[in-house]
């Protein structure tokens, strides 16, 4: 039940006529201000004036095949934004068209994953020259076996604005094939079967899943997860068998609590399939015998406040990773006849300086994935011994993480390693002889590539308390002067304890290529320096993430790495909601800024449970019907602190179909700031109205944006080549 009544009185929105017939549209077109609806809401005891509410559409009105008036005056006023955005950089067309070829130029188009071998087969998937989607084949282990075509992406992403595959999943006698496929771009796919002995696709169809899929052993049972239909959080898992219509599945777990959401999986053994119930603070997980699927599922402890765990299985032990005690985690183990917490056993004890992400384990070694120093880990313990030691790297800062490992008894570990200067590089790591493999590096195609071209670093700087250092990774094209004088980009992100590793791109080349430096703010917020990093980001002590990145800012230009001319920065979702933050804060510090997808009406966003991901937002950012939240919240939240100030030349972009930060956010937001804003630099908006989160599918049509964003960067610099 709501403790506090909002009032949320609409006083003249009323919609007669086309926007751009409308007399108010032209207003907004000829004076550059889109139109102001007062909509009163009361909050506590706060009254808060929103100009712009009327921009916020149901999803009914935007799926509905005839627009309403208002349906239709939002998507005139976006495609004015589009049409303006375009007059704007109309002098930059034939260079965006440039380093859109530039990127491209660089694909290795026609390319080939790395295979990946289980259950007698082994998997991979191949690019065709000038396809944006992938063909997945797969090929028996035997000798001169035939290639077959699980799934043939380009076919099947004909005539769509969008397509996305989800998950996909063999059974376990290798006959068929679930896969899941969205075409919206908002998250919610729909799974489909295709019998790999006949090719045939099966008349099984389920719709409106979070497109994971679980097999059972069974070889005729799938697990899958749904999501509630207002707020998208997963909250229901059902049994589907093979051959039933999908209003005869079984609801097999439903989560409760709004605050949570839950998923499935199954162990890498193959024994058991898990179901975990989550949000930020807690979790819970229920294990069931993968041979049974119709049995019943145990719990392995109790949800607790505070108390997170993940559990693997090996042998007659599940391995649990938690924080029980142990802010950083630490690893248990414990029967399977025996799950509830008074009966787990310490295997690594918790470490201060050390953050336990996760573990790989083998049948003859544990890989821990660990964090220390702000950079990931990677510690091999052998089972018979109990000798262990590390993988080691040599760049500054780096991204390192495990994958594709579904072979049980081997002595190989995959992983993939990147760094600012190193492309994407999949390693086989033979753990008893310490052999490293390297099985592919992404190429960079071109005469002009060359990594020791390049230089990184790992700086720190120290935040405005005097005694904590931020770490930044920043990369840099040999030559480079510190002299103040050169442009550079700083990104961050800073929320939900996500750790952003430094990793090579090959797109970013054209921004080091013309004498842009590129730069991460390990910012508070994410987990990089452990738990008490996050810690220290989130809720009431939000606004750490804030100044953590203001003061890198600073510090990069006080070490004349850069200069308050050319200083640029960039964030996305959470991190749109940090540039946001930061541009009210000091709005003369940067000269440009990019926020995709920004978070910035916090409040409004927050208050309203029906808006998708709210709920389980509420240990990240609070709840704002507590009034120390609602306090705190409305001290920083982007949109309800504009004001008459200098503020920076801003681009904004977003998707008409973002399930995550609707559109009416940054719509509203840059409406706001135009109204308000004390100068006239860049304000500028694209809204792709075919996408939403991720953006455009396909791995050439999203480089569109990417170009977009970097000619963005050089006008402002007088670079147009």
């Amino acid at each position: 039940m709501k403790k506090v009544l909002i009032l949320s009185i609409n006083l003249a929105l009323i919609f007669s006529c086309n926007f751009k017939e409308s007399n108010e549209s032209k207003n907004f077109i000829s004076n550059n201000m889109a139109k102001k609806v007062p909509h009163k809401n009361i909050y506590h005891n706060d009254t808060v004036i929103d100009n712009y509410h009327w921009m916020r559409l149901t999803d009914e009105q935007k799926e509905a095949e005839t627009k309403d008036a208002q349906t239709q005056e939002v998507i005139d006023y976006l495609q004015y934004e589009n049409e303006f955005l375009k007059k704007e950089m109309q002098d930059t067309e034939s260079f965006q068209k440039k380093l859109f070829d530039e990127f491209v130029s660089r694909i290795q188009q026609d390319d080939e994953s790395v295979p990946v071998s289980n259950n007698g087969y082994t998997y991979y998937t191949k690019y065709k020259s000038g396809e944006d989607y992938s063909i997945h084949y797969r090929k028996k282990n035997v000798d001169n076996a035939e290639e077959e075509i699980l799934l043939n992406l380009p076919e099947m992403a004909k005539g769509t604005s969008f397509f996305a595959l989800g998950g996909k999943s063999v059974s376990e006698n290798n006959q068929y094939l679930a896969y899941s496929i969205d075409l919206l771009s908002r998250r919610n796919y729909t799974i489909y079967f295709k019998d790999l002995n006949t090719g045939k696709i099966l008349e099984d169809k389920i719709e409106n899943t979070t497109g994971r899929i679980v097999w059972a052993n069974d070889n005729k049972t799938i697990f899958y997860t749904k999501k509630d239909d207002i707020t998208l959080r997963s909250n229901k898992i059902f049994r589907h068998t093979l051959g039933t219509k999908s209003s005869e599945d079984i609801l097999v777990y439903e989560e409760i609590d709004e605050t949570f959401g839950c998923y499935i999986y199954k162990t890498k053994s193959k024994k058991y399939l898990m179901i975990g119930s989550y949000q930020t603070l807690s979790s819970e997980l229920r294990f069931l015998d993968a041979d049974d699927p119709a049995g019943s599922w145990k719990i392995i402890h109790p949800r607790e406040k505070d108390l997170r765990y993940s559990v693997s299985h090996f042998e007659d032990e599940f391995y649990i990773t938690t924080n029980w005690n142990a802010k950083n985690f630490r690893l248990m183990k414990t029967s399977i006849s025996a799950t509830s917490k008074n009966n787990w056993k310490e295997v690594i004890p918790h470490r201060d300086d050390v953050l336990l992400r996760s573990i790989d384990i083998f049948k003859n070694y544990l890989v821990v994935n660990e964090r220390s120093e702000g950079l990931k880990k990677a510690r091999v313990i052998n089972w018979k011994n109990n000798s262990e030691y590390y993988i080691t790297f040599n760049d500054p800062s780096y991204s390192l993480y495990s994958s594709s490992n579904l072979e049980f008894d081997t002595d190989m570990f995959r992983f993939v390693y990147s760094s600012l200067t190193t492309p994407r590089s999949t390693y086989d790591f033979n753990m008893k002889s310490k052999e490293r493999i390297l099985l592919k590096q992404t190429k960079v195609l071109g005469d002009k590539f060359n990594s020791d071209d390049y230089e990184s670093e790992r700086l720190y700087a120290l935040s405005r308390d005097g005694k904590t250092k931020i770490p930044i990774s920043i990369v840099y094209k040999k030559g480079f002067k510190k002299n103040g004088k050169n442009p550079l980009l700083l990104y961050g992100y800073g929320s939900y304890g996500s750790s952003t590793d430094a990793y090579f791109s090959s797109v970013r080349l054209s921004l080091l290529d013309r004498g842009f430096a590129f730069a991460i703010a390990h910012i508070r917020g994410g987990q990089e320096m452990g738990r008490d990093w996050y810690e220290d980001g989130k809720l009431l002590k939000k606004k750490n993430t804030f100044y953590d990145f203001i003061d890198c800012a600073k510090f990069l230009i006080d070490s004349e790495y850069t200069s308050s001319q050319k200083i640029y920065a960039s964030g996305g979702s959470a991190g749109g909601l940090l540039v946001g933050a930061v541009i009210n804060m000091e709005p003369e510090l940067f000269n440009g800024v990019i926020a995709g997808v920004p978070f910035v009406d916090v409040i409004n966003t927050m208050w309203d449970e029906s808006i998708p991901l709210t709920t389980g937002e509420f240990d990240e950012w609070g709840n704002p019907k507590d009034f120390e939240y609602y306090n705190y919240m409305k001290s920083y939240s982007p949109y309800d602190n504009i004001a008459n100030v200098n503020y920076p030349n801003l681009l904004i972009t977003t998707g008409y179909w973002d399930s995550q930060v609707q559109y009416w956010e940054p719509a509203k937001w840059i409406a706001k700031i135009r109204d308000m804003r004390a100068n006239d630099n860049l304000l500028l908006m694209y809204c792709d109205m075919d996408v939403g989160h991720g953006g455009s599918s396909g791995r050439f049509e999203s480089l569109k944006e990417v170009a977009l964003e970097y000619a963005f960067l050089f006008k402002l610099e007088n670079i147009y080549n």
